[in-house]
């Protein structure tokens, strides 16, 4: 018994994001109270969302950085809507955002198990070591990703740019796994 078709569900958008001119970060923190702003520990000030649930790295270069979107769209509206409340709040911004897509981080289940012993011996660019992680390390090469095989059939795919690499990744990785007879399903 197989399973033809792998859940895929993404769970981190990771984007950024520049408007190419200066932020004063304590300004910001004096209009926006709810932005945590500690320059002896970070760089940065962090301006969350609750809709959609993110959080955006303000630094005083005027870049940004987005995390926590489930889509490319959802962390372009996310820096969108942040620019916005700046502008609101009396923050003079001349430039749009230019967002950047860096990774896509999301979460598959394949359905069956995966025997990681066969598969470390079997798939190039692979690194298994159960000592130090229990998942097998596989780099892919086009879509330029990595992998992570766990025996449970669970999936980590890291490196992506566009939703549509995660897909061509997940559906190589499983295509390979099932050629060498190395998932099981029960």
């Amino acid at each position: 018994m197989t399973q033809t078709r792998p859940l895929i569900s993404i769970v981190n958008v990771v984007a950024s994001a520049s408007i190419d001119q200066k932020l004063d970060l304590v300004d910001i923190t004096k209009k926006f109270p709810d932005v945590e702003y500690h320059p002896e520990q970070f760089p940065g000030a962090v301006f969350r969302l609750k809709n959609p649930k993110t959080a955006t790295l303000l630094f005083s270069s005027g870049k940004m950085v987005c995390t926590g979107a489930k889509s490319q769209e959802l962390a372009e509206a996310a820096v969108a809507k942040v620019v916005g409340m700046l502008k609101k709040g009396k923050i003079k911004i001349k430039n749009e955002a230019v967002v950047t897509i860096q990774n896509i981080v999301s979460s598959i289940n394949l359905g069956g198990r995966v025997n990681l012993e066969q598969a470390a011996r079997t798939l190039p660019r692979s690194m298994y070591e159960p000592e130090q992680f229990p998942g097998l390390i596989h780099r892919m090469l086009d879509p330029k990703t990595v992998i992570l095989i766990f025996s449970s059939g669970k999936l980590v795919c890291v490196g992506a740019k566009v939703e549509k690499d995660v897909h061509r990744s997940v559906n190589q990785i499983h295509s390979i796994l099932e050629e060498k007879n190395l998932m099981i399903y029960n």
